[in-house]
């Protein structure tokens, strides 16, 4: 037996630290820079916190309604999030100036609109109803729109290459777009046990952008498709319990590792190399978002508690994770779906 496989499962009911915020918490985000964290919440307040010090920074106010979904540029400049009522702001990440009044990419969806900004920063992707957009973050106008008629966006993510946008929709499909040449390159279908336009498909890409990972709440179940046939090829995890509340997962910079939310209100860390879980951390109640620290080492999840959760994660779970390199975070920026209702 190799060492790797000989390794206990950590189980911790204790955090290395809390973030005590003054609403739940929707999304959380690590800045590139190791030293910031953002986080979005239900009292429509963006918060920038010192990993360091523990301390928040500043607030960034939004227009009153639950801040929901949340994305970083790569470089961190800049910060965007969205809210209940279908509204995004954007806000330079340093001085945490408005960037942007209050716009709404379908006018009338009343729905929080998923994020993700492209490489270099220049665009950002909203999806919506019927559509997803991009549009100029310098001028802020849009640029080009993804028409996916009768199909309600709920997660939308650049491959890390940039050349393919993922976008998941609430009808148990996966549509892949081509931004620069405006062609669809496919469209993902599966079947749930909870049936048709009753879930929230939510992703994520691998490192080397061969792979790409969905998963929902409604069947528990993340699965893994081949991006060159766009088949799937295996479920990564299957849960035991539907569960009503938003689902998220994410991945650390270096590709090796996913922590996800199980329904008894615990973070589970599975390698991916050969599926072993190699901690499991007891959260106060179901974790609704997850992030990675930038060196992987630290685990940090939020909910309605009102709190941010730090965990550190094991050894042998980080230690080929200490460059990142790629995105800023392997994050799932979930658009929150009735989880304040």
């Amino acid at each position: 037996m190799t060492e790797e496989i000989a390794h206990s499962i950590v189980r911790s009911s204790i955090p290395v630290r809390q973030f005590h915020d003054l609403g739940g918490v929707a999304a959380v985000a690590v800045f590139p820079d190791r030293r910031r964290m953002a986080t979005s919440s239900s009292d429509g307040i963006v918060r920038l916190w010192d990993l360091k010090a523990g301390h928040m920074l500043m607030e960034l106010e939004g227009r009153g309604p639950a801040m929901r979904d949340m994305a970083l540029s790569w470089d961190g400049k800049l910060i965007a999030s969205s809210d209940d009522q279908g509204y995004v702001i954007a806000w330079h990440g340093d001085t945490g100036r408005q960037l942007i009044q209050a716009f709404q990419p379908n006018p009338g969806s009343n729905r929080s609109c998923p994020l993700d900004f492209f490489l270099d920063g220049t665009t950002i992707a909203a999806g919506s109803y019927n559509a997803t957009t991009l549009w100029n973050t310098e001028t802020w106008q849009r640029k080009d729109t993804f028409s996916h008629t009768n199909h309600v966006a709920t997660c939308v993510r650049y491959s890390p290459s940039g050349k393919l946008l993922a976008i998941g929709t609430t009808s148990n499909c996966i549509f892949i777009w081509d931004p620069a040449t405006k062609q669809s390159i496919a469209s993902v279908e599966y079947a749930s046990s909870q049936g048709p336009h009753s879930t929230e498909v939510m992703l994520m890409w691998t490192a080397d952008g061969t792979r790409l990972l969905s998963g929902d709440w409604s069947d528990v179940i993340i699965r893994e498709w081949d991006s060159s046939t766009w088949t799937q090829i295996s479920n990564i995890w299957k849960g035991y319990t539907y569960t009503q509340s938003p689902w998220r997962f994410a991945m650390n910079c270096g590709g090796t590792v996913i922590a996800f939310p199980t329904t008894d209100n615990r973070v589970r860390l599975m390698r991916l190399s050969d599926r072993r879980t190699i901690a499991i951390f007891q959260h106060s109640d179901f974790p609704c978002c997850i992030a990675f620290s930038m060196d992987g080492k630290h685990i940090l999840a939020g909910g309605k508690d009102n709190k941010i959760s730090e965990w550190a994660v094991p050894e042998h779970g980080w230690s080929q994770d200490t460059s990142p390199n790629d995105r800023a975070t392997y994050q799932v920026s979930w658009r929150l779906f009735s989880i304040y209702s």
